[in-house]
């Protein structure tokens, strides 16, 4: 289940079906709506300014109100990949600002787990360089698995539009053979709290 907040419209509240938001916003100067993946989450933004949620993700936000949320002194990363393979790009924030630290792509001709792969290690060793020692999540059990195992274990295959991409690859490779990763990297329960701060919300 989804809720709407309108802030601005015909009428202003939370509405659990986009019917109702849509009577509410269609057609109306100026509306000011979002969807959230919980009441609570629903409720906090409503009584919040609009402003504070326009432009963020749906989903931004939820892991405060769950009963164990993440660290939230964190960084969190994730990839969007629109096909498989397909054009893929990836990015890290950090988890309770939603702040942005690097953003890449797009690639041709990748994969999700590639993706979630070279994000994990781009965080490590943004974060080592400046000396920051918090955990990385990633919503990506086999990207998190390939980081462990120090290897990209994809059977994409290369060619000339992806050429870059393993170029990445290779590099990131030589970046887990060559360090010790200083940060822990851990899984984000999406069922507990929601998308991951870093989703591109394409879903």
């Amino acid at each position: 289940m989804k809720f709407y907040v309108v802030w601005k419209g015909r009428k202003t509240g939370i509405f659990i079906t986009w019917e109702e938001c849509a009577e509410q916003v269609k057609g109306f100067a100026g509306a000011e709506y979002k969807t959230f993946e919980s009441r609570s989450a629903a409720e906090r933004a409503f009584h919040g300014d609009y402003s504070e949620y326009a432009g963020k993700p749906a989903s931004s936000g939820q892991w405060l109100f769950a009963p164990e949320p993440p660290i939230a002194e964190s960084y969190c990363v994730d990839a969007a990949c629109s096909g498989s393979p397909g054009r893929l790009e990836y990015r890290g924030v950090h988890t309770s600002t939603g702040k942005g630290i690097f953003r890449q792509g797009p690639y041709e001709n990748g994969t999700n787990n590639v993706g979630e792969f070279l994000a994990i290690v781009h965080a490590l060793a943004r974060l080592e360089q400046k000396g920051i020692a918090a955990p990385i999540y990633s919503d990506s059990e086999t990207a998190i698995a390939w980081v462990r195992a120090k290897k990209c274990n994809s059977d994409l295959l290369p060619d000339e539009s992806n050429a870059p991409l393993f170029e990445l690859i290779a590099r990131a490779e030589a970046w887990l053979a060559e360090n010790e990763a200083a940060n822990p990297v851990l899984k984000w329960d999406t069922e507990a709290w929601g998308e991951i701060p870093a989703d591109f919300n394409r879903k």
